[in-house]
């Protein structure tokens, strides 16, 4: 027999005779257990040691080894009720960020989530990137609160609208920073005004800091300037979140001219704008439109980016920008949460974008991005003529598309999993009743494009 079957089948004796002992009981010596179980010296420390490590037994030197006593954890279950009541109503809902169907079992296809498959990530230059910033004498020391200035730079570059370092905090990725802003912004019991559809980790964010999401209804141009104001007039709220750039989940650009108009209809009333611009380097081709930021000279517009969905899951870098008051707020919650932003990780990103390696990285996204968002279209279109996809955004990473009328958005999903393929109910985009059944359906999450019209070709069958 090998050693460690040896052990372990003492192991299993010696559990069996504690179980039938009390605690502070001798065991037997470790000579009697040598003959009793014919094993040699080394099988009976190393078994007694296991037992010891695990609380189970305790040895005393030059006396034996004796029955631990019984913790309140091996006597039964704990007693955890009593927390029900001390933790009061103040429970986190994470339903929107969490697919109710579990986790996707083995060979499914992913049309759902909102990262990029491994294929499409900028492995090679974050690679590179982080060789170089782990090189740096300073690469581990404590980095601003603010955030390293030179990175700051580059993020006052993207905003644009003459914003300075001093006017960034880098955040732990986008998710971070909404829930920065939302409590910098409002206390609890607050509205806050929010697109609908809109991102669900906004919904679940805004939830958390104690707000009251409010949705405004949103049309082919993007949110209504209109219902917006009327909206601020009915609720009192004091912040209005939106994704004015390849909006997720429908992927709409807010028209020029209701750009202007958003900011002043949310200045007219007090209010502030979070700017929500993760999208802004997941463009398939051709010139984004300006930050909102960039023409407000106001601080009316929190900004908000990311470097998440564009580089790597893992890269969790992003930046609030924003003048005035409201960003001190937002750098003493950073304070108050967790001090600043790991150093390494802000130095790979700012080696990153000052890299050539970064723009052609983005260019050659750009393309892929589009060919597969071509080919869903086309394989949807092919496979389920009953579906309606809702537009062919012009960046993002999704699809939105309308269910036939009578259809049950979370049935599908279900039935969708069922046949191998993994999509997103629609009704989770919504902060109240949705005006119909949708699906959002990513093409960046899957293989390549062979899986994507697989993947449709599943649907054929739901």
């Amino acid at each position: 027999m090998k050693d460690g079957s040896t052990s372990e089948a003492l192991e299993t004796s010696l559990r069996e005779l504690l179980a039938g002992m009390a605690p502070g009981d001798r065991l037997p010596s470790s000579r009697e257990l040598t003959r009793r179980h014919r094993v040699g010296p080394g099988t009976v420390s190393r078994a007694i040691a296991t037992l010891a490590a695990e609380g189970v037994v305790v040895t005393r030197p030059g006396s034996g080894t004796f029955v631990a006593p019984r913790t309140r954890k091996q006597a039964g279950a704990a007693d955890t009720v009593w927390q029900t009541v001390a933790l009061a109503d103040r429970a986190v809902d994470t339903a929107p960020l969490t697919d109710a169907l579990g986790p996707p079992g083995e060979g499914t296809m992913m049309l759902d989530g909102g990262y990029l498959h491994r294929s499409l990530q900028s492995t090679r230059p974050l690679s590179a990137a982080l060789a170089r910033a782990g090189r740096r004498p300073d690469a581990w020391d404590r980095a601003p609160a603010n955030g390293l200035a030179s990175l700051r730079a580059v993020f006052a570059g993207m905003a644009g609208g003459g914003m300075t370092p001093d006017d960034v905090l880098v955040t732990a990725g986008g998710q971070s920073g909404l829930s920065m802003a939302f409590r910098a912004i409002a206390g609890p019991g607050s509205p806050i005004l929010v697109e609908s559809p809109t991102y669900p980790g906004a919904l679940a964010a805004a939830r958390a800091a104690g707000l009251r999401p409010v949705p405004v209804p949103m049309d082919d141009e993007g949110v209504r300037p209109d219902l917006l104001a009327e909206a601020f007039a009915m609720t009192g709220a004091r912040v209005f979140y939106c994704q004015p750039t390849h909006h997720n989940p429908t992927g709409v650009v807010l028209a020029p001219e209701r750009r202007g108009q958003v900011v002043e209809v949310a200045r007219a009333a007090g209010a502030f704008v979070v700017e929500d611009d993760f999208a802004r380097h997941l463009g398939h081709g051709g010139q984004a439109p300006r930050p909102l930021v960039a023409d407000d000279r106001d601080g009316t517009v929190v900004h908000l980016t990311s470097l998440t969905k564009p580089a790597a899951p893992s890269l969790r870098i992003g930046a609030l920008a924003a003048r005035g008051p409201v960003m001190e707020r937002m750098r003493a919650i950073r304070m108050v949460d967790d001090f600043f932003v790991t150093r390494p990780l802000q130095e790979t990103a700012l080696e990153l974008l000052s890299s050539p390696a970064w723009e052609r990285h983005v260019r050659t996204l750009a393309v892929a991005l589009r060919e597969r968002c071509a080919e869903l279209a086309a394989a949807v279109a092919r496979e389920r003529p009953d579906w309606t996809v809702t537009r062919l955004p012009a960046g993002g990473l999704h699809l939105w598309v309308r269910l036939p009328a009578g259809a049950d958005d979370t049935v599908v999903a279900g039935a969708a999993r069922r046949h191998g393929v993994a999509v997103s109910a629609g009704r989770r985009y919504f902060a109240a009743e949705p005006p119909g059944a949708f699906l959002r359906l990513g093409f960046a999450a899957a293989g390549d494009l062979t899986e994507l019209a697989e993947a449709a070709h599943r649907l054929r069958h739901v």
